[in-house]
């Protein structure tokens, strides 16, 4: 069984102003203008109120097939209770299709309060019904939210496509302020947000590739955005909604009263991260075979988002399967899903996707690829003075004595007599280690030489 959402996740429809309302069942595109407004800002697509069967695209029988399934796994529900779950409308929807099973003796009555219309009732499954339900559980266990179908999905990404950020100098340094970043990366950064398309990112391990991704990440997914909870093909359900990759936006109420399609839920711009847990198979449509549903790939869910592939390199599968599989997707911004059927599906790849490793290059791709890939960064080990000025910040984040004379013992005695190379994120993890140090003994956390090098002895392990 398919756990429904919350009822808080239900999204409602902002208000639309003076603009004139639109078709049932179409959608809109908000206007540029629109969009810096207020402090947050609004998506570009916005999915418009359902009145009648025929705008949720879906059959009639399927949907009662779904309001079978629901009772048959809950028992008994009132009409309100049965549309929140499939999150459908009551009014013009779901008592249409309960008033059906009603005349068909697939359901009945159970209960009803007088006043409140037939919402209010307490509907029940017949055993008719019931022999229904478990035909239609025999071809998917799926009893959640109503799917939207593939095709408005598709056109729902166009209209909130990603598109090109423009970003200047000034730009990246405010957002990347809180970095030590050399002036040459800085040059490198801020064209590859600009290109909107795919990122390489490579360099020593420690070095902070995955905090410049997240950075790059919150620059180009300032927006909110809508997706359904669900995607119906052909009748078939795949799970695009995923409570771990994908952060709700709280809406407010409309003023008009009038609630939009309660498929849709409003969230953050995705920003999903992968490492070596990437598989091929996780890369297309993943079919349940108890539930027989799908759950939608990596890539989908970070449709309209960001995509990090974190570790690169370090996957079960080889590094060139892997790359072969993205070729299509990142020439042609189109991807193809394969149903368990066989049948191929178009969907947009509207993501900027980011390839992050610390492996050599030359050991993990060939030419043609990294031509496919329109800007490589390498992220190098920081020089002696950026690696004094992410101490120093280090140190006053975590209320640390800084120590020049200190830290000059450590370069000396821990990385030029040993020939380390020092780790943008070494300050980080031996400020720690000093705290945890100084709590042990009962003193102050300071850059002394005995806690430096009990930190350091604890911390640096000899390969």
């Amino acid at each position: 069984m398919v756990n429904r959402p919350p009822s808080s996740i239900q999204p409602k429809q902002p208000s639309s102003g003076a603009t004139p309302p639109p078709k049932p069942g179409t959608s809109t595109l908000v206007p540029a203008s629109s969009q810096t407004s207020g402090l947050t800002p609004k998506p570009r697509f916005l999915p418009q109120p359902l009145n009648k069967i025929d705008d949720t695209g879906l059959n009639a029988l399927w949907l009662q097939d779904l309001i079978l399934k629901t009772l048959y796994f809950r028992g008994y529900m009132s009409g309100f209770q049965v549309a929140e779950t499939i999150c459908l409308p009551f009014v013009g929807i779901v008592d249409n299709l309960v008033t059906t099973l009603k005349r068909d003796k697939l359901i009945e009555v159970l209960a009803s309060t007088a006043g409140f219309g037939e919402g209010a009732y307490q509907y029940s499954i017949t055993s008719g019904g019931a022999q229904r339900a478990r035909e239609a559980l025999d071809r998917s266990q799926y009893a959640g939210p109503a799917p939207v179908p593939i095709e408005v999905y598709n056109d729902s990404i166009r209209k909130q496509s990603i598109g090109r950020a423009t970003v200047q100098q000034r730009t990246i340094r405010q957002l990347l302020g809180d970095m030590v970043i050399s002036d040459k990366v800085f040059n490198r950064i801020g064209p590859a947000v600009n290109s909107g398309t795919s990122m390489f990112m490579y360099g020593p391990p420690g070095n902070g590739k995955t905090t410049v991704a997240r950075a790059v990440g919150r620059m180009v997914l300032a927006e909110d955005m809508y997706i359904p909870f669900a995607l119906d093909i052909d009748g078939q359900v795949v799970k695009l909604y995923d409570s771990v990759n994908h952060e709700i936006v709280k809406e407010e109420d409309n003023q008009g009263g009038q609630r939009r399609d309660p498929r849709w839920v409003r969230i953050k711009r995705p920003f999903i991260v992968v490492g070596g847990e990437l598989t091929l198979a996780g890369l297309d449509l993943v079919f349940d075979d108890v539930n027989k549903f799908y759950e939608a790939p990596f890539q989908v869910k970070a449709n309209g988002g960001m995509f990090l592939i974190d570790d690169f390199g370090r996957q079960q599968v080889r590094p060139r399967d892997l790359l072969n599989r993205w070729i299509v997707p990142l020439e042609n911004r189109i991807d193809f899903l394969t149903l368990h059927t066989g049948r191929k599906v178009e969907v947009p790849f509207d993501v900027l996707v980011v390839f992050s490793t610390n492996l050599p290059p030359k050991d993990l791709v060939d030419e043609a690829f990294l031509r496919r890939l329109r800007h490589k960064v390498e992220i190098v080990d920081p020089t002696y003075d950026e690696f004094s000025e992410i101490f120093k910040r280090v140190c006053a984040a975590k209320k640390i004595e800084f120590s020049q004379q200190g830290l000059a013992y450590l370069l000396q005695e821990w990385y030029i007599k040993r020939n380390r190379k020092p780790r943008a994120v070494h300050p980080r993890d031996l400020c720690d280690q000093i705290l945890d140090i100084s709590s042990y003994m009962g003193t102050q956390p300071v850059m002394s030489k005995e806690l430096l090098e009990m930190a350091a002895q604890a911390y640096f392990v000899e390969l």
